[in-house]
């Protein structure tokens, strides 16, 4: 997703306004086991921004554009892309764990 938005940002603008601010805001959150024994973590940006706005609201208009400005999505196509991938390492570790049994 970090390569994503890098690629996005500035595109498609006369002169880029970008601060770095959003793409140094993306993290994540520490895997955490919730209360059923799955394993969380949360993707997202840290709020708020330096001038009080919010970057949840700045990432939602570079994904889906406003109406004088066009989508330029990164999140979307970085979900598509690591799908499969995900996929198949949650399937190896599926198959570890009953191979234990």
């Amino acid at each position: 997703m970090r390569s994503n938005l890098q690629s996005v940002i500035g595109i498609g603008s006369e002169e880029s306004r970008s601060t770095g601010e959003l793409l140094s805001a993306l993290g994540s959150s520490p895997v955490k086991v919730n209360r059923d024994g799955d394993f969380d973590t949360k993707i997202g940006f840290r709020e708020p921004r330096s001038d009080g706005g919010s970057n949840a609201l700045v990432a939602n208009i570079l994904e889906h554009g406003r109406s004088n400005q066009p989508a330029r999505p990164f999140l979307k196509p970085a979900v598509s892309a690591s799908k499969k991938a995900a996929i198949a390492a949650m399937t190896q570790k599926m198959d570890e764990e009953i191979a234990k049994l």
